[in-house]
């Protein structure tokens, strides 16, 4: 006979945000997708010139069309094809920011072990998200 498992206050407020996140990128995405779709923003790269670029590789696309690595999109939001990036920065950090919502429930519970773990994740993903570390040939 199984016991029966109820999750924790942490694994609650995490999948709570995590679901909400989700649900607010998803939306995000529709509605960045759709302004791209009908041309409300002008797109960087245009429309004509994607099937020239779009089979490059990622260091050949970026010489051809001018565009900076890592987080130089920010300046391009005004572009309907950088719009998306909004969402899809959301979601990459949604892990983030539900870590940063347990974080306090493990000091005042007093699991101090998982709170500095979960800090240590923090400081690790803001890190790598910044480009301040970095691993492989990029």
């Amino acid at each position: 006979m199984a016991k029966d498992l109820k999750p924790s206050e942490e694994q609650l407020a995490y999948a709570y945000l995590l679901d909400l996140g989700m649900k607010i990128g998803l939306a995000l995405l529709i509605i960045t997708f759709i302004i791209y779709l009908t041309g409300i923003l002008t797109p960087y790269v245009p429309i004509s010139d994607l099937t020239k670029v779009w089979g490059l590789n990622v260091h050949h696309y970026l010489e051809v069309t001018g565009i900076k690595p890592g987080w130089a999109w920010v300046n391009h939001l005004n572009k309907g094809d950088f719009i998306n990036f909004i969402p899809l920065a959301l979601l990459a950090g949604l892990t983030i920011i539900c870590y940063l919502r347990i974080l306090p429930i493990f000091f005042r519970k007093g699991d101090r072990l998982y709170g500095i773990l979960v800090l240590l994740q923090i400081v690790v993903l803001i890190l790598a998200a910044s480009g301040v570390l970095k691993v492989g040939g990029h």
